[in-house]
Order: C-alpha cells, then structure tokens, then sequence
C-alpha cells in the first residue's frame, strides 16, 4: 500500500502533527510520500520523496492552489491513500480532495485494523469502523492518536513543485490567535479533572475538593464541558487545552484519545475509575480501581492531614 501524507507548516514551521502521519503510515505498513507547502529551511525527518512547494508562492493557507498541487502529486505517485491531519488545514483540504477523486472520505481516524479505519462515534462516546468501498481513500487522522516510537530521523528526497496560479478568490490575511483561557491550565504543576463518571454536577464540589487540597488546578473532560457542569475554559484535550503538569488526577474520566491526547505527557497520572478495563489506564501510573464518591473524599481527608490543613 502507498500512503502520499500531507505535511503542515505555519509561521515559517514544520507542524508536529506531520510526525503523526508518519506514525500512522508505519502502523499499516504504508510505503509514505510526502506533500508539503513549507521551506527547504523547515524539512520533515524522514527518509522518502518530498513533494515541496514554497509556502512563499503557495501561501500556507491556499485551498484551491494546494488542492492543485496536491492532484498532481497524486497523479505521479498513485497512492491509495491520502493522509492529512485533522485540523483546520485538514478538514478544509481532505473534502475537497476527495470530491475531486470521486472517493471515499474517512474522517477523524482513531485507528487502523483488520483493513478498516476506526472513527469516532456518538460524540466519541462510541467507536466504529469503516471499509471504504473505493480503490483510494482520502483520510485525516485525529491529534495524538498515532506517535512515532522515537525521536524523527532521515533525510527526505526534495521534489521542488512549480507554482501555478489558481482559481478561488480567497485570499488569506494571516492567523489569528486564540483568546486566551480564564483559567489558563497549561501553567498549573497538578491539576485534578472531572469526567462523565463523576454522576452529577453536585460531585463537582468534590473534585475541587480534592484539587485544592493537592494545590492544584480544577479540570474537566468534554462531556462535564458540554453538561455546562463546569466553564470550557477547564477542558482538558485537544478541543481545549494541552497540558503537562507534575501531577494529573483524572477522576471519573473513561479515557477518549482526545482526552489522552491533551495531557498524557503528565509526569505521573493518577486515575479513579470504576472499568479496570477503561482506556485511561493505558495511560496511567496508577489506576485505583473503586467508586471515586468514596475514594476522592478519602484521599482529599488524607491530603489535608498530611499536610496540616
């Protein structure tokens, strides 16, 4: 199988998430080529043909012009796979691709077994697989759900790309920065979050019990998020923040890749979770296996006696 990944650079740099379709590729197997709008002074590591046009003709964000690109590529190398990130560029791109192949599209791939791309479903309560009915299939994989075992490394081969014009009349004007967070987690050294298995928004209390009896932060999974339990600003994953603190509490929170994705670099993550079997433990140093309404309140009494409050 050859898989052609398109890379991503922004602000003059190659994008991490670019290593994460390499993971992929090795996973399946995949013999990898690679598209990227960049710079020479910004190449991926990896030993493969590079399919390079300068971000400074291309634009970094051109739609109908890297599409353009991105077609004749395709047409050289004839793979059976097109694989992009799940990101703004990603989303944008993949379907406009895939209209043009006339394939299938898969979106947000948590996985890949038996021949078949594992998705989310029910607001990645649930997963689900998918066999594509086409030859060739455009995919974007989910942030952090594929990493490379080690550090990057090869040298790719450069295939300079000629700029044509292209038809769209979109023009890009730059990017803009995301408004900062109330609560800006990615600063905190221990952060204690609430999940759907916390039961209620009155067990909220309890978490932050906790929180501040460790001198940490309150944080959140996307379900307590959309319950409106507590504010977004809280939310842990990669809808809402990345973060790496000493110490990551996770309370009730079965695990979803997005969730690991955004705070599984944690130096020691501690979670509470009646499912031995929940995904979270993947992750975790410790998974204390018990009914949080009776562990949390255990553990904060302990906490505060072990530190004279």
């Amino acid at each position: 199988m050859k898989a052609l990944l398109v890379g991503e650079y922004r602000d003059g740099k190659l994008l991490g998430s670019t290593y994460e379709l390499l993971a992929f590729a090795r996973k399946i197997g995949a013999q990898a080529a690679m598209f990227l709008v960049g710079s020479e002074a910004a190449l991926p590591r990896f030993d493969g043909p590079l399919y390079l046009a300068e971000a400074k003709a291309a634009g970094e964000f051109n739609p109908a012009l890297h599409k353009q690109l991105l077609l004749q590529v395709i047409e050289q190398e004839q793979p059976e796979l097109i694989v992009l990130a799940h990101s703004s560029y990603g989303w944008d791109l993949a379907p406009r691709l895939a209209l043009a192949l006339k394939c299938a599209q898969a979106s947000e791939v948590l996985d890949y077994a038996e021949g078949a791309f594992v998705v989310p479903a029910c607001n990645a309560k649930l997963r689900r697989t998918l066999k594509p009915a086409s030859a060739r299939t455009v995919v974007t994989l989910q942030a952090g759900a594929f990493s490379l075992p080690g550090e990057p490394a090869g040298t790719p081969e450069v295939k300079p790309l000629s700029i044509q014009a292209a038809a769209g009349g979109l023009e890009f004007v730059g990017y803009e920065a995301a408004q900062k967070a109330a609560v800006d987690l990615t600063r905190a050294e221990i952060i204690v979050s609430a999940g759907r298995g916390i039961g209620k928004k009155e067990n909220v209390e309890m978490i932050a019990a906790l929180a501040k009896a460790l001198g940490g932060e309150l944080g959140a999974s996307r379900p307590v998020v959309d319950a409106e339990w507590l504010d977004h600003s809280r939310q842990v994953g990669t809808t809402g923040q990345t973060v790496a603190p000493r110490l990551y509490v996770a309370c009730g929170i079965s695990g979803a890749i997005q969730h690991l994705a955004g705070m599984k670099k944690s130096g020691f993550i501690l979670a509470v979770n009646t499912d031995k079997e929940a995904p979270i433990g993947e992750v975790a140093d410790v998974l204390v296996v018990a009914d949080l309404k009776q562990f949390v309140p255990a553990l904060t009494e302990r906490v505060k006696a072990l530190r004279g409050a």
